[in-house]
């Protein structure tokens, strides 16, 4: 069954678009699977600390996290409470705001952050990296930047 389009996309412009999908989520399969096996902590838990870590005093206000994870605010409560449990973050109130909360890291959470960081990075190198040549990160970089996607990197 071919699908009608009346919205102007190729079928080239179309291959791209799932392409690009598809290899978001084998990688981040990847990246899930052996953060789990090798450290007992999905990917969406290591990306929080990973934030927290970069964060001022190791802190971020629980909307401006939930914006840089990509999750609800409901699904980063959850998410929160749960590592609160294991102890690798704490949470603490808003001194300007009575209804704010900040997640904070802490130091078991920096620790479990610092062991599983090799992972996740050898998991980029294999999964990303090793599969590019030369110029081809600054070409990428150089297109991805022009989607204005908030939250990287300048």
């Amino acid at each position: 069954m071919t699908l009608l389009r009346d919205d102007g996309l190729t079928a080239e412009e179309l291959t791209v678009w799932r392409l690009l999908q598809r290899a978001q989520v084998r990688i981040t399969r990847h990246l899930e699977a052996e953060l789990l096996v090798a450290h007992d902590l999905p990917l969406a838990s290591y990306e929080v600390l990973m934030q927290l870590a970069e964060a001022p005093e190791r802190r971020l206000r629980m909307n401006d996290l939930a914006d840089r994870v990509l999750l609800s605010r409901s699904g980063l409560t959850r998410l929160i409470d749960r590592l609160q449990r294991d102890g690798l973050v704490s949470r603490e109130a808003c001194a300007d705001d009575a209804r704010g909360l900040f997640a904070v890291l802490t130091d078991a959470g920096a620790a479990r952050l610092a062991e599983a960081t090799p992972t996740y990075l050898r998991g980029i190198r294999t999964q990303f990296l090793d599969m590019l040549g030369g110029g081809e990160i600054a070409q990428i970089r150089a297109m991805l930047g022009k989607l204005k996607i908030s939250g990287g990197a300048p």
